[in-house]
């Protein structure tokens, strides 16, 4: 029967005795190493990412480890091999994946997904995708699901089929990288077109330059990174005359003290 139960979330495949891990551990009365080790070996195949695990230890001090999964995002992201979704999902796509992969990915987590059947979950999952600006099988990921529901991927998802080739695994590789040039072609664009409108109405309010670059279709996030915060620069300058002041101060006090 358990002692004590520890949890904590570690990197899959590096855990290290180190916070938080071993100021838990050592109260304990474990080996330290040896949970390492085991946690570490069961957490090898979600390498990069942060996975739950729980320790149980015993009276005996024998230890168990469970390890959980991590987030549908997280292995999203390790699917398609990328650190991070899409800042603007609605324009900018950063990756693709196959129906095995979301498949693959409604599997792990099938516990913890809210669908009843792998058809549910599937699509659960790919809504995820289209929140992080994933494609699926080189289609908007929202597009996908209305396929499922029209019969597409049936057999796929009734054997819950989840191999990719190797000659798969290169296309969407090279699908990626294609993506992310598009991505980088498109900021440079969006900024240069975004930087000469905010030069050709330098003077006017911030308001109706942030309207302009809305109207062109400028991701928010670039315009608050190229759009000065209005008035950032009179808040530092009015600092000045008050601090000047600030001698002419005491004469006045010391004449009315004179009074």
């Amino acid at each position: 029967m358990a002692k004590q139960t520890i949890e904590a979330m570690v990197e899959g495949g590096k855990a290290t005795a180190a916070p938080p891990l071993g100021p838990a551990l050592g109260p304990a009365g474990v080996n330290i190493g040896m949970v390492i080790a085991e946690i570490n070996k069961k957490t090898a195949d979600f390498k990069g990412m942060q996975v739950p695990i729980k320790i149980l230890v015993a009276d005996d001090k024998s230890f168990a480890v469970t390890v959980g999964t991590p987030p549908v995002s997280a292995l999203i992201k390790k699917e398609s091999g990328i650190e991070k979704g899409s800042g603007n999902p609605l324009m900018d796509k950063v990756a693709d994946v196959r129906i095995e992969q979301i498949i693959k990915v409604a599997k792990m987590k099938a516990d913890s997904l809210l669908g009843k059947t792998m058809k549910d979950r599937v699509k659960e999952v790919i809504g995820t995708c289209n929140s992080m600006g994933v494609m699926v099988e080189g289609k908007p990921a929202k597009d996908v699901i209305k396929d499922i529901n029209e019969g597409a991927f049936a057999d796929e998802i009734k054997h819950e089929k989840t191999e990719l080739s190797a000659e798969e695994l290169k296309q969407l590789e090279e699908e990626r990288k294609r993506l992310q040039a598009d991505i980088e072609k498109r900021r440079a664009e969006l900024t240069t077109l975004a930087k000469s409108i905010i030069e050709s109405m330098a003077g006017k309010a911030r308001g109706m330059i942030k309207a302009k670059l809305v109207e062109a279709k400028i991701p928010t996030l670039l315009i608050e990174e190229l759009l000065p915060v209005e008035g950032a620069g009179a808040a530092a300058g009015a600092a000045a005359p008050g601090a000047a002041a600030a001698p002419g101060a005491a004469p006045a006090a010391k004449a009315e003290a004179k009074k």
